[in-house]
């Protein structure tokens, strides 16, 4: 009796899906150019062991025999590079693949497999038995968040954006860090001007001012810090901030009325234009983030 033939696999990550027969790299279902063998068996070891790190000797055995004579490095980061540019990944920012020098490559963007119908999250399928070494190093030393990034059907997932230079990233992100400053010192800086507005509007005047200057109070070392942060590009700024992000979102929401507190002197039909934008912007914040400094940051 012959044995039948297992099913091919295919491993679907972002808006790519790799045929395991074919060895087809598919990008939102149309075929891409084809990829040297090399990189197809490296991009499936890497799959295959998702999360994991895949070490450079267990590259070298599997696809470069002993009695082989060529430049192993050479060939390894050939094909790693041609992975990259394939994936629209980066070594300095990826999304994918990960760079551990002298050690090896990790696969870091959530993958699932499917054979025949079935889809199984390739995470569960890889669940160790024992700790990996990166298990036991401190939070930012493996170039990973604390926990594995996980999916929302409203917020925006790192293989979901395109990637941005993170200098670009930074310079976006200080610029909304030092409008919210200005928002809050020029409002206390002018608290009594403040006060009259709110009077005149018929609003609980003393409230709304008290409300006014504790968000500010809190805001300041907030944004201090994030501005630090961006200017200094601190490691892992990207999970630092999604961990403020409950804290940041009603403050930021709030001070999105801000435009109101001028609406004499622009109009209400723009105050409702700017109070809409500022809405947005925290969001905006996390996307950039996710965008510029996606998990791990290492370089070949």
């Amino acid at each position: 009796m012959t044995e039948p033939k297992r099913e091919g696999r295919t491993f679907r990550f972002g808006i790519f899906e790799l045929d395991e027969d074919s060895g087809e790299l598919r990008k939102e279902g149309k075929v891409q150019p084809r990829l040297r063998d090399q990189a197809v068996q490296i991009l499936l070891m890497l799959l295959e062991r998702s999360r994991n790190v895949v070490t450079r000797e267990e590259l070298r055995e599997r696809l470069w025999s002993s009695d082989t004579f060529v430049d192993f490095d050479h060939g390894l980061n050939t094909a790693i590079n041609q992975l990259r540019g394939a994936l629209g990944d980066s070594a300095t920012n990826p999304r994918f693949i990960q760079t551990l020098p002298r050690r090896g490559y990790r696969f870091i963007a959530p993958t699932e497999i499917t054979a025949g119908a079935n889809a199984v999250p390739l995470a569960g399928a890889n669940a160790r038995h024992g700790p990996d070494e990166t298990d036991l190093l401190p939070t930012g030393e493996t170039g990973l968040p604390d926990t594995l990034p996980v999916r929302s059907s409203v917020l925006s997932d790192a293989g979901d954006l395109p990637t941005a230079s993170s200098g670009i990233v930074r310079v976006l992100f200080s610029l909304i860090q030092v409008m919210y400053l200005s928002f809050y010192i020029i409002s206390l800086a002018r608290l009594a001007a403040v006060k009259a507005i709110l009077t005149e509007s018929g609003k609980p005047a003393s409230l709304m001012l008290v409300a006014l200057i504790v968000t500010a109070a809190v805001g300041i070392p907030i944004r201090l810090y994030l501005l630090t942060a961006a200017a200094f590009n601190y490691r892992g700024l990207n999970v630092k901030f999604r961990r403020l992000f409950p804290f940041i979102l009603p403050l930021d929401e709030l001070w999105a009325l801000a435009p109101f507190l001028i609406v004499e002197q622009i109009g209400i039909g723009l105050a409702i234009g700017v109070t809409a934008a500022l809405l947005y912007l925290p969001f905006s914040q996390r996307s950039l983030l996710l965008m510029g400094f996606s998990v791990g940051r290492r370089s070949d």
